[in-house]
């Protein structure tokens, strides 16, 4: 029998009500959304998209107007789901006076971690976000960094099998942000599922396998993260330099991009389909142009979340 999906959303709505005088919002229309176990997956939305009242929703912290939730098939808001969820709020205030230990000795008791366990999990856990050394310091005297692997030791206290990450990596310089991708990577080949909420779409892209993209309560894209950045219509080629007659007989149809270290020029194709590509290449090769690479053209994840949003 297949494991149940990780999350598992069926035509969700959520609506708030405006009162006697107010108009009511609806903050999701019908979203359906599936995430499998093991993976890291990405819920990307400008600011009003849903993406709050979804994670609230999926906690057990709202409840949805209309449709279904639910973690490992059990539905989001029981205890039985509560219990598998770990979660990394965006703002996380850490008392300044705890040490890094006392911090995750709070959470552990909250978690209901037994002390032998609980101590043997806090040392653990710390070697593993790299905070061994600064287990008896008191959190005021740590950076951005510190405190966001320490907020992940955190949600991880409880061994939970879902995690809920809003902007890890925010404020965190790069030698941090790399430090928390690797984890996060470590975690997902351990075979944790991981729920990221950022607006930093370059880390997204780096560590998810699969996006999501909100807009007005509705989720308007989803895919890996190689479909979402794949440019329509538009193919990357590396070839010999082009006679400049064949470059404006071609009419706009290549684009060039630069040139590499021998001297090889990278282009883009602008053509519908493989049919008119292969029209164009048939051209070069007639002209006696060498191609060296041939492959589809990639736009960055946060071209297309503009592309999708604007």
């Amino acid at each position: 029998m297949p494991a149940s999906p990780a999350i598992n959303v069926e035509a969700l709505r959520k609506t708030y009500d405006g009162g006697l005088w107010g108009r009511s919002v609806e903050a999701l229309g019908g979203v359906d959304l599936t995430v499998r176990p093991g993976a890291i997956f990405g819920l990307l939305g400008p600011n009003g998209a849903g993406k709050t009242t979804l994670v609230k929703i999926l906690l057990g912290l709202a409840h949805p107007s209309e449709g279904r939730a639910a973690l490992f098939g059990t539905p989001a808001g029981d205890s039985e789901a509560r219990e598998r969820v770990g979660l990394l709020p965006e703002r996380h205030p850490i008392p300044e006076f705890l040490t890094a230990r006392q911090f995750l000795d709070y959470y552990g008791q909250l978690a209901d971690v037994g002390q032998p366990r609980r101590d043997r999990r806090i040392a653990r856990l710390l070697e593993r976000v790299e905070m061994a050394d600064w287990a008896e310091e008191r959190v005021g005297a740590f950076s951005k960094g510190m405190r966001q692997r320490l907020g992940l030791a955190q949600a991880l206290m409880g061994d939970p099998d879902l995690l809920f990450l809003d902007e890890p990596t925010d404020g965190v310089d790069p030698v941090g942000r790399r430090r928390i991708r690797d984890l996060l990577v470590e975690l997902r080949d351990q075979g944790k599922t991981i729920f990221l909420n950022s607006h930093l779409l370059s880390e997204v892209e780096k560590v998810c396998s699969r996006v999501a993209i909100l807009k007005d309560g509705k989720l308007v894209r989803e895919g890996t993260v190689a479909e979402l950045t794949t440019a329509e219509r538009r193919y990357r080629i590396v070839t010999t330099p082009l006679p400049d007659a064949l470059v404006q007989s071609l009419d706009g149809e290549l684009r060039l991009q630069g040139t590499t270290d021998d001297g090889l020029e990278r282009r883009t194709v602008l053509a519908e389909g493989r049919g008119a590509l292969n029209a164009v290449l048939d051209r070069l090769r007639d002209a006696g142009v060498e191609l060296e690479a041939v492959e589809p053209a990639r736009k960055t994840l946060e071209d297309s979340f503009i592309d999708v949003v604007a």
